[in-house]
Order: C-alpha cells, then sequence, then structure tokens
C-alpha cells in the first residue's frame, strides 16, 4: 500500500481522509500510523497493512473465529484442500469458479481514472486470488483490495503474494465487515466467501458491500448450506455439522438482503456452499435500517 492508495481510504467515524506518519521502502508503507485529517484517529500500520479493527467491537462468536484463525492459520488452505473434493460434489478450482463467474469479470471496465476496483471482504489466505488471474481481462487497468478481521490469515496472504509474483498486488488491510473504510460507491465488483455467518449484524454487513459496491455492479456472497436438494449420508452430514459447528442450521442470509436489492439469486455451488448474488439499482441511498 502505498500513500496514493489512502485516498481511498475514510475514517468511518468522521469520514475524514487520512496521512501517514511512519517508515516508507520504495514509496511502499511499512510501520507507522495513519492520521484522520478531520477527528486527529489514529489507525496502527504493520508491515503495511492498517488495522481498523476495533477490538471492543468484536465479542462472541466473531472472537472466537478470529481466535481460531489466528492461532491455526496454516490449516485452512490444507483442509479446504481435502474436505472440498471428498464431500463436496465439485473440485476446490470449480467451485471457485462457479462463483465467480457470478462477478462478470469478463464485462468489468475501467472507470474512475481508468481503473478497475474489486474488493474481497475475507480475503483470508488469497486462496481467491489464482482464480481472479484467470478471470481478469490481462489488458484491464485493476485494483484489488482485500481486507480480513484475522491478523494470522492476512500474513499467510502476503506470503502467497510474495511467492507468485505473477499475481496482481493486492491493498491488504485489517478491517471489520460491518464498518468498512471506504466511501460509498467506490468499488467495481465486491465479494465475500466463508464468513458472513459469523457476523454479529449480518444485515450491516451486507449494507456496508453495498454501500461501497457501485450502482448496479454485481455483489457476491458465498458461505455454508448444506444443499436442500439432494439426500446426504450420516458421514457427510456429520462433515458438515463439524464444519459448521458455529452454527445449528446455516443458510443464506436472504432475508437480511437491503429491501431495495436487484437481481437477486440464490444458487447452491456444491453439497456444502450457497452463492447469493444480488445488484443495487441506480440511485440508491447507502446505509441500512
Amino acid at each position: 500500500m502505498t500513500s496514493v492508495d489512502l485516498e481511498l481510504l475514510i475514517c468511518s467515524p468522521c469520514g475524514g481522509g487520512f496521512s501517514f506518519e511512519g517508515s516508507c521502502v520504495c514509496g511502499e508503507l511499512q510501520d507507522g500510523f495513519l492520521r484522520c485529517t478531520s477527528c486527529g484517529r489514529q489507525v496502527p500500520v504493520k508491515g503495511g497493512v492498517p488495522d481498523f479493527v476495533d477490538d471492543r467491537q468484536i465479542r462472541g462468536l466473531e472472537w472466537l473465529m478470529r481466535l481460531i484463525y489466528d492461532n491455526l492459520a496454516v490449516l485452512h488452505d490444507p483442509v479446504v484442500h481435502v474436505v472440498t473434493p471428498l464431500f463436496q460434489s465439485i473440485s476446490e478450482q470449480d467451485g471457485r469458479d462457479r462463483y465467480m463467474e457470478r462477478l462478470d469479470l469478463a464485462d468489468l471496465e475501467a472507470s474512475d481514472c481508468n481503473i478497475a476496483r474489486i474488493l474481497e471482504i475475507g480475503i483470508g489466505t488469497g486462496g481467491n486470488l489464482p482464480v481472479l488471474a484467470r478471470h481478469l481481462p490481462g489488458h484491464l487497468n485493476v485494483e484489488l483490495w482485500g481486507l480480513d478481521l484475522s491478523a494470522g490469515m492476512l500474513a499467510l496472504c502476503r506470503q502467497r503474494l510474495v511467492q507468485h509474483p505473477e499475481f496482481r498486488p493486492v491493498r491488504l488491510l485489517l478491517a471489520d465487515a460491518h464498518e468498512l473504510p471506504f466511501p460509498d460507491c467506490c468499488f467495481d465488483r465486491v465479494f465475500h466467501t466463508g464468513g458472513i455467518a459469523t457476523y454479529r449484524d449480518p444485515r450491516r454487513g451486507l449494507a456496508e458491500m453495498a454501500r461501497v459496491a457501485k450502482p448496479k455492479t454485481p455483489i457476491v456472497v458465498v458461505d455454508e448450506q448444506l444443499d436442500p436438494t439432494t439426500r446426504h449420508g450420516v458421514l457427510h452430514r456429520l462433515a458438515f455439522r463439524a464444519l459448521t459447528f458455529y452454527d445449528r442450521a446455516p443458510a443464506a442470509p436472504v432475508e437480511h438482503l437491503p429491501d431495495n436489492a436487484a437481481g437477486v439469486l440464490l444458487e447452491q455451488i456444491s453439497n456444502f456452499y450457497y452463492c447469493l448474488t444480488f445488484r443495487m439499482p441506480q440511485g440508491t441511498a447507502p446505509g441500512y435500517s
């Protein structure tokens, strides 16, 4: 992340912008803090990653899941690689390709300053980065932004980016999905995978996604839901319960979508996962109720 990237960040409490105070290497932010130019709020920056999370807001299930991911992040990808082909109706790659298609990346066009911006909420270890590399038009100037609640997961994502310099750069930040540090209508694509079932307020999380997305852009949400159209054996049900120990009956949060959400499409992309796609109409007022 560079000082130029700070132009897209805002202080959620007051809406002000940020300046950076600290060390830089070749123009890249390192250690220091962001200071809100309006209210003076300070946001710590470590290794170039701003930390916008207010720990006082993280509680209950969110606190538990962050603790698990921070300490067991290294197990995440191996578990996904094993569980997906073993218990799903498709391979991990096919599953990712299915929901990535709903982002309509082939039709993505540059808008602001000839740049197309994509936000992944809950980027985790960066498992979607290879998929984005395959689906994004090679000629397009794209800015990738990724945030997560877990520092442990973001550390692995940074490692992935170092190991794969062919991937496009990603601006990473620690942030709470309920309070995104971005202005209204600034992203050309927004998507989230594998976490909204643990949100303390799914309606607010979805409203935040809708707020930062430009009108008519696809917003894609993917998480656990047992396929209601398929008969599942005992082994499959036990595996699903182990995967979703935090919820008795995880399901797509259709009832929490913004009231004026348009083009709502709910699909089951595998035995254990749904894909929910929606858009916000032109002229929609940001916010939630």
